[in-house]
C-alpha cells in the first residue's frame, strides 16, 4: 500500500508539472525514478494484453502490461490536473512572478539532477545534449497558433500534448499553447468539465502515448546515454519559458483592440524582462526560485532512498 501512495504522490508531481507552461511531467517522471518503467508499461499494451483482456486473464493482463503500477501514476495526474488548474490559474493571474520563480527553480535543478544520470560523455553524448538545447530554444521563441475547436486538431493537440507531457523538458501545457489551445483545455473545458473539448484531447493523447511509447522505449534500450543528454538540454532549453518576469501579451484584432472569450482578454504569448530594482518582490522571487531548487533536491533524494529500500 506505501509503494501505491508513493507512485501516487509522483503522479501527483507530474500531473502539477504538466499544468505549468514550460515544465514537464516526463521531468519529474525521470527525476522520481518513474520514467523507464511507465514508457515500458504503456508500451506493453500490445495484441498480447488484449489477447488476455478478451479472455478475462485479469490477472495475466495486469502482470504484462504493470497495470497498477499505471493506475497509481494516472490517478495521481489526474487528481493534479483537475485539483491545481483553478489554484493556479488563480496564481497566474495574482502572483505570476512567484510561481513562475517556483518553477524556474525547479526546471533548472532538473537540469543537473537528470544529466548527472548520464554514466559516459563522448562526442555523441555531447552533441546530443546542444540538439536537445537549440531545438528547446527554437520552441520557446516560436509564434503561437490561434485557438481551434474542431475535433481533428483537439485530438491532433492531444497526441502532439501527450507526446510532450512524457519526454522530460518539453512542456505538454507550453505546445498547447503554441497550438493555440492552452486556454481551451487547460483551464476552460477542465474548470468547467466540457466534455465536449476533453475527449477527443484524452483520444488524441492516448493514441500518442501509445505510438510514442515504443519509440521512447527502444531510443532508450539502445541509446541510452545520448537520450538522457538530448532530454537533459531540452529540460535546459526549457529553462527560460520559465524566466519569473514576464509580461502577457494579448490577442488583439485588425484594430488593435483586444479579443476577449467569456469576457476575458485571450493570452498568446509571454515577454521576459529584467526587473528594473533589487525591490522586495525580486528578494521573493529569487528565495521562491531556490525553495524550487531544494524541492527538486528532496524529491531525488526520496527516489534514491526509495532505490536503495529496494
Amino acid at each position: 500500500m506505501k509503494q501505491y501512495f508513493s507512485l501516487i504522490l509522483k503522479g501527483i508531481a507530474m500531473g502539477a508539472a504538466n499544468v505549468i507552461p514550460g515544465v514537464s511531467g516526463g521531468t519529474m517522471a525521470l527525476i522520481t525514478g518513474i520514467f523507464e518503467r511507465l514508457i515500458n508499461a504503456v508500451k506493453s499494451f500490445n495484441l498480447k494484453a488484449f489477447k488476455l483482456l478478451l479472455s478475462f486473464k485479469i490477472k495475466e493482463f495486469a502482470r504484462q502490461t504493470d497495470l497498477y503500477f499505471l493506475i497509481a501514476v494516472f490517478a495521481g495526474i489526474a487528481v493534479a490536473i483537475i485539483t491545481l488548474a483553478k489554484l493556479f490559474d488563480y496564481l497566474f493571474i495574482n502572483y505570476p512572478v512567484y510561481i513562475w520563480a517556483y518553477f524556474f527553480g525547479l526546471v533548472l535543478a532538473s537540469v543537473y539532477f537528470v544529466g548527472k544520470r548520464i554514466s559516459t560523455w563522448s562526442i555523441s553524448v555531447i552533441i546530443s545534449f546542444v540538439i536537445g538545447a537549440i531545438v528547446a530554444v527554437v520552441i520557446s521563441i516560436l509564434n503561437p497558433a490561434t485557438e481551434n475547436s474542431s475535433m481533428l486538431y483537439l485530438i491532433l493537440c492531444g497526441v502532439v500534448a501527450m507526446c510532450s507531457m512524457i519526454l522530460p523538458g518539453l512542456s505538454g501545457s507550453f505546445v498547447l499553447i503554441l497550438m493555440g489551445n492552452y486556454q481551451l483545455v487547460m483551464i476552460d473545458a477542465i474548470n468547467n468539465r466540457d466534455l465536449g473539448i476533453l475527449i477527443p484531447v484524452v483520444i488524441g493523447a492516448g493514441l500518442g502515448l501509445l505510438a510514442f511509447s515504443h519509440v521512447l522505449s527502444w531510443v532508450f534500450k539502445h541509446y541510452r546515454n545520448q537520450t538522457i543528454a538530448l532530454l537533459t538540454g531540452f529540460i535546459l532549453g526549457s529553462v527560460s519559458i520559465l524566466w519569473p518576469w514576464q509580461k502577457m501579451i494579448f490577442m488583439k484584432d485588425a484594430a488593435g483592440d483586444f479579443i476577449l472569450k467569456n469576457g476575458e482578454k485571450i493570452v498568446v504569448q509571454y515577454q521576459r524582462y529584467v526587473p528594473d530594482s533589487f525591490d522586495q518582490e525580486v528578494i521573493f522571487a529569487i528565495l521562491i526560485a531556490l525553495v524550487g531548487i531544494a524541492s527538486i533536491w528532496a524529491i531525488e533524494k526520496a527516489a534514491a532512498l526509495k532505490t536503495e529500500e529496494e
